[in-house]
Order: C-alpha cells, then sequence, then structure tokens
C-alpha cells in the first residue's frame, strides 16, 4: 500500500457518519462517490475458504465505505468458467476476479510465480517475498503486459500432495496416471510418467469418481472433504511439495484501477489484506479437525515415496532452468524468489522449524505416556 493510499485509507476509517469531510477541503461526496463493480471468483461457493475470503473482502470494502462502493462477487461459471476468470479481467468485461495465477502457465509460465512453484518458500517466506521482497511489484510489472493489477487475497498454507485411487510405492508408479494437478507442478510431473488435468474445482470429483482421471489435488483436508475426495480415492498423500504455499490473488483491470479514486484504491488494499490473513487463519483453524474426521472415516495417510520426492525435485531444477533461459520474466521472478528463499530458509530452520519439531516430539511422547 502507497503511504497516499495509506492516509486517505486512515482518513477514511477515521471519519465516523455524519462526517462533514474526510480530508482538508475534500468533501465527502467528493471523495465517496457510488460504485458498482462485479468481481468473478474461479471457485465455487461451497468451499468457504476461498470463496468465503471473497465474502470476506467484499463485506469490508462495503463497511469501509458505508455502503458507496460494492463489489458483488460471483461464483465460478456464474460470469465466466472457473480458468476464465483472468481473461474477463484483462478484457474488462468483469472489474475484477479471484484466481490463482498458475491456471494461466499456458500464456506465460511466469504466470506459476503469482500462485506457487514447486519445491518454493513456506507461507510466511512466501508473504515476505511478496510485501518486503519486491515480489508485489515484479508481480505487477509482469501482468502489466495483460492489463491486470494483481493484490495478494489470500494463502491457503502447505497444501497437501493429493488423492490417489492406487497406492503409490515409487515413482515408477506415476507412469500413466491421470492426475489433476495446477501450475508448473504438472509439467514437472510429465517428465516423471504421470499425465496431468487441468479441471476446475467443481468438477474434480466426477472426473475421479468415473475414473477419467487416477488422482487429483486440490488444497488440503478442509476443503478436500467438502469436495468428497475421500469417498472416490483412498490414499491421500502428503507433503504437498507442488504448492508448499498458495497465493490466491485479486486481479483488477487496471483500466478499473486507474479509475478507482485513491480512497478507494486504499480500501480495496485493505480489505484485501484482512482478508488475506482470514483466510489462512481459517485454514489454519479448520484443517486439523478435518484431517482426523477424514483418517476415522478410512482415509489412508501416506508420505509420498522417497525416490518420488527426490526425482521431482532433480526435474523442477532442470525445468525452471529451461523456462529460464528461454523467457526472461520467467527468469527475472525466479532469480528474486530463489535469492528470498535461500537467504530466509537458513532463519526458518533455526527458529521455526527447530521449535516445532521440538513441541511435536514433546506431544507424541505425552500422548504415549
Amino acid at each position: 500500500m502507497t503511504n497516499t493510499n495509506r492516509r486517505t485509507a486512515l482518513a477514511l476509517l477515521g471519519a465516523g457518519a455524519g462526517s462533514a469531510a474526510l480530508l482538508p477541503g475534500v468533501t465527502r461526496a467528493q471523495e465517496i462517490p457510488r460504485l458498482r463493480w462485479r468481481l468473478a471468483s474461479s471457485f465455487p461457493k461451497s468451499l468457504n475458504t476461498i470463496f468465503g475470503a471473497t465474502e470476506y473482502f467484499t463485506r469490508r470494502v462495503a463497511q469501509l465505505t458505508e455502503g458507496r462502493f460494492e463489489i458483488r462477487a460471483f461464483a465460478a461459471g456464474e460470469i465466466v468458467p472457473a480458468l476464465q476468470v483472468m481473461d474477463a479481467v484483462s478484457t474488462n468485461t468483469v472489474e475484477c476476479g479471484h484466481t490463482g495465477s498458475f491456471y494461466y502457465i499456458g500464456k506465460n509460465p511466469a504466470f506459476a510465480f503469482g500462485t506457487a512453484i514447486p519445491f518454493g518458500m513456506n507461507m510466511r517466506q512466501h508473504n515476505a517475498w511478496l510485501y518486503h521482497g519486491g515480489g508485489n511489484e515484479l508481480l505487477n510489472a509482469f501482468y502489466k503486459q495483460y492489463k491486470i493489477h494483481a493484490i495478494p487475497l489470500g494463502n491457503t498454507g502447505a497444501q497437501m500432495g493429493g488423492w490417489f485411487r492406487k497406492e503409490l510405492r515409487s515413482a515408477a508408479d506415476l507412469n500413466g496416471l491421470k492426475m489433476r494437478v495446477g501450475g508448473i507442478a504438472g509439467q514437472i510431473m510429465a517428465r516423471l510418467g504421470l499425465v496431468p488435468q487441468q479441471i476446475a474445482a467443481g468438477d474434480i470429483y466426477t472426473a475421479l469418481e468415473k475414473g477419467t482421471i487416477d488422482a487429483a489435488e486440490w488444497v488440503g483436508p478442509y476443503d478436500d472433504e467438502k469436495l468428497g475426495f475421500q469417498k472416490v480415492a483412498p490414499f491421500y498423500y502428503y507433503p504437498g511439495f507442488n504448492e508448499s504455499s498458495t497465493v490466491i490473488h485479486l486481479f483488477v483491470s487496471q483500466e478499473a484501477w486507474a479509475n478507482l479514486p485513491p480512497l478507494y484504491q486504499a480500501v480495496v488494499e485493505t480489505a484485501a489484506a484482512e482478508a488475506h490473513t482470514w483466510m489462512t487463519a481459517r485454514y489454519d483453524a479448520e484443517n486439523p479437525a478435518a484431517l482426523r474426521r477424514l483418517l476415522a472415516g478410512g482415509t489412508k495417510l501416506r508420505a509420498y515415496p522417497n525416490d518420488l520426492m527426490d526425482a521431482a525435485y532433480r526435474t523442477a531444477q532442470v525445468l525452471y532452468a529451461e523456462l529460464a533461459e528461454k523467457n526472461p520474466e520467467f527468469k527475472t521472478l525466479l532469480t528474486s524468489y530463489s535469492a528470498f528463499q535461500a537467504l530466509t530458509t537458513p532463519w526458518f530452520q533455526v527458529a521455526e522449524d527447530s521449535y516445532a519439531n521440538f513441541i511435536a516430539r514433546t506431544l507424541r511422547a505425552a500422548a504415549k505416556r
């Protein structure tokens, strides 16, 4: 958020009902016009975490402007299909959308960095890169050619690896499997013999049930349970190396953003930041109990085989080098992202990982007594 937008947001928040002016020489009517926007989401309403963050965001925008700026959220398919949200925003068909940037790597693989790359940073590292490591600035410089201004609006945290109809015993078991897997992870898995499929959330269950696909990844226990994957694919794999931190963005049409009063830009940034935190907290609160329910219901929790993890990591590094050599935008983002990951990982290992491992060991020991 810029200093100007921060000041105007504070002015708005400090102006109570009936206030005559927000800033010296600016009347309330001048600074707070009535606006109506449409937001197209890539997600169904049933997912009250991802779509719920959208609802939280639109509600806060209305509250902070005393109802003068209303953004109506539409679920996937209500205006445009789930995987066409970016195009709708880019062409100004809708003013904004809530989507995963990596859904659009077919246009340019650099889109992956807006959401997640395999073997990437954890959620806190990712947020630090976005807000204080130059990530947001680099991404928006890239998105500019698509006539989009992007603002982070949600992070799922670390995801699960996915649901499989059959057990995996080695990397060789991926050969020939059809899996719904998003982003660059699909390209990596393809080099290991898997056949990646791009399928919207609302269609994954049917594809698994009919056997059109053999496996699928979505987010984690809370969402996956809602979508019913445990009914048709008993094996649940971790870790989610494909999405160790997954950012969902608010994509805003550059035309709509440029025409938005500075005060409303500040409101949008403020509400998006709140919703960004809200989503992660909701997942962290709901996933533990959801995983317990899944395991009690017969889900078989499995770790990916070590040779699969090693092969996927090596393949990822080769692919990144190839993409960087051919694509200067990918190279710019990869250079910044990788440097920040290398810089911050030792700190997390010392401070966060050591403490988390100690607590986990202690709690396991206490449970056995």
